[in-house]
C-alpha cells in the first residue's frame, strides 16, 4: 500500500503528528482517479524538522523524503507544521 510506504519514509523525519488520508475516492470521475484508489492523497504532519523552513522549503523535503513514491501518485496535497 502506498500509504504504508509514505508512512515508513516520513517516519525518517521524526513526526510528532503525522496523517496519511487516501482521498482517491473523492475524485471518482476525475482525471487520475485509478479503481481501488491510491491515487491522491492529503498528508497532515507536525514535525520538529520542519523548524526555520519556509513553505516551500517544507514540501521540498516531504517530496524529497518521499522519492519514487510522488511520480506513482496524482495529487498530493499537504498541511506541514513546525512542532
Amino acid at each position: 500500500m502506498i500509504a504504508d510506504e509514505m508512512r515508513n519514509r516520513l517516519e525518517a523525519l521524526r513526526p510528532e503528528r503525522l496523517e496519511i488520508v487516501d482521498d482517491s475516492e473523492s475524485h471518482r470521475g476525475h482525471a487520475g482517479f485509478r479503481e481501488g484508489g491510491e491515487s491522491h492523497f492529503h498528508i497532515r504532519m507536525t514535525a520538529a524538522a520542519f523548524a526555520g523552513l519556509s513553505r516551500i522549503e517544507r514540501h521540498r523535503l516531504v517530496h524529497r523524503t518521499l522519492g519514487d513514491i510522488v511520480p506513482r501518485i496524482h495529487a498530493l496535497s499537504l498541511d506541514l507544521a513546525e512542532a
